[in-house]
């Protein structure tokens, strides 16, 4: 479906919104963190309001959801994306772990010719060579010899973003592949994923001691999580809006925007570091995704 001239405005408006939202999002994970409230449990009680919501008002995708297996996949990478996006850059350099993130073309050739069949292109295998030669800039340590100078994660935020990034391609390969499911059920399926996986994770990191349980009943934190489940839920409606009235392509280069906007904040209020070799990592990371956005294999 494509919009008419006046409504594609709209449409680019509201795609905009949604990656200003996780663009930003990193801000007040960062404040509610600092209150008390580990990012995980804050991911799986915002989105466990969207579940009820999402339950309240189309029932039947429940029993979908449920007596679909294959749906269950798409929850476990909507999950994972979350969780660990959210955690990453609530602890972590925000441009490093936003830039790992992106590397989904990497991690979108190889998962579409493994689900899908696709054929792994020409230009496809150049995206993922542009892509990985990225992360090596970014990963590569400043010294160190042996395995200390290989370009591997070395933190936990790294290896989040690096598993969020792969989720999110994930997430998105099983969108393709389940696109005659109603929607109403792929979009319970992804928040659910969200709900359930954050919340498993945060009980069992609770349980050893790693994360602080949520900290006890108030107005305050309560209204503030609140307010953040709903907004959440209203960018995820927008990206649904647009990505509906827009070409693939265009799409995927307004998503893109979600870079600047997470770069763009963290470096402005101290949360975030560009050096020259991060500078470089990005410009290779980015075309990658810019080159997947705009061509045609």
């Amino acid at each position: 479906m494509t919009a008419a001239p006046p409504l594609r405005w709209l449409a680019a408006l509201a795609l905009v919104f949604n990656a200003f939202t996780w663009g930003v999002s990193w801000w007040p994970f960062r404040q509610m963190n600092a209150l008390g409230l580990h990012p995980l449990w804050l991911t799986g009680l915002s989105y466990s309001v969207a579940v009820g919501l999402l339950v309240a008002l189309r029932p039947a995708a429940l029993g979908m959801v449920l007596r679909t297996p294959v749906l269950w996949v798409l929850m476990l990478a909507a999950g994972l994306t979350n969780a660990c996006f959210n955690w990453a850059v609530s602890i972590g350099d925000v441009v490093r772990v936003v830039l790992l993130f992106y590397l989904m073309p990497l991690w979108t050739v190889l998962l579409s010719h493994w689900l899908l069949g696709e054929r792994i292109s020409v230009r496809g295998a150049f995206r993922v060579a542009l892509a990985l030669g990225g992360a090596v800039v970014v990963l590569w340590p400043a010294g160190g010899s042996g395995w200390a100078a290989l370009p591997l994660p070395r933190s936990l935020p790294d290896a989040l973003g690096l598993l969020g990034g792969f989720s999110f391609a994930l997430n998105n390969v099983m969108l393709r592949r389940e696109a005659h499911r109603p929607e109403s059920a792929r979009a319970l399926a992804m928040f659910g994923g969200g709900a359930l996986v954050s919340l498993g994770l945060a009980a069992v990191l609770t349980q050893a001691g790693v994360a602080a349980p949520p900290p006890p009943l108030a107005a305050g934190w309560l209204l503030a999580a609140l307010g953040l489940a709903l907004w959440f839920l209203a960018a995820n409606l927008t990206l649904q809006y647009g990505a509906a009235r827009l070409p693939a392509n265009t799409t995927s280069v307004i998503m893109i925007s979600e870079v600047f906007f997470a770069s763009a904040s963290a470096l402005a209020l101290g949360a975030g570091t560009l050096g020259g070799r991060e500078a470089l990592g990005a410009l290779m990371i980015l075309g990658g995704a810019l080159l997947a956005a705009v061509q045609r294999d």
